[in-house]
């Protein structure tokens, strides 16, 4: 995945103002994550949106223009090589079928849907070791029969 001159410049801020994701999130009202993907072009905020996080961030129109424009979605090639986001496609392709046939199990034949969809990523902590929590959250939506 390459990242944007644009989201780098973001980063950039970001880092040298001392702001987390979570803290850029309440400036607009929105889920840590759906800001974040903003940050990487990959959501679209509203102009107002847009120009709360530019000032937040000491940037300018460049950007506001950038969080407002429409987003680019996917991550590139089709196996990911980023260790981490690796590991989440590996755990599709290890526990995906079984996830499926749990899915159409308790719902029926259909999917879950990406667009009303919803993600949270928390941190448990564990003496063993901390652990990531990622929270999932779409509506099904079942294949018509027609």
């Amino acid at each position: 995945m390459e990242i944007s001159q644009v989201t780098q410049k973001i980063l950039a801020a970001k880092e040298a103002k001392g702001l987390t994701f979570a803290e850029l999130a309440k400036k607009v009202n929105r889920s840590e994550i759906w800001t974040t993907a903003l940050i990487y072009g990959q959501s679209k905020a509203t102009k107002e949106e847009a120009k709360a996080l530019a000032t937040a961030l000491g940037l300018g129109q460049d950007v506001e223009a950038f969080f407002s424009d429409f987003p680019a979605k996917g991550l590139g090639p089709v196996v990911p090589t980023d260790p981490l986001i690796y590991r989440l496609y590996e755990i599709v392709q290890v526990y995906g079928f079984p996830l499926k046939a749990i899915i159409h199990e308790k719902f029926g034949d259909g999917i879950m849907s990406a667009i009303d969809f919803t993600m949270e990523v928390d941190k448990v902590e564990d003496p063993k070791g901390d652990r990531v929590k990622v929270t999932m959250c779409g509506k099904f939506l079942p294949y018509k029969v027609w």
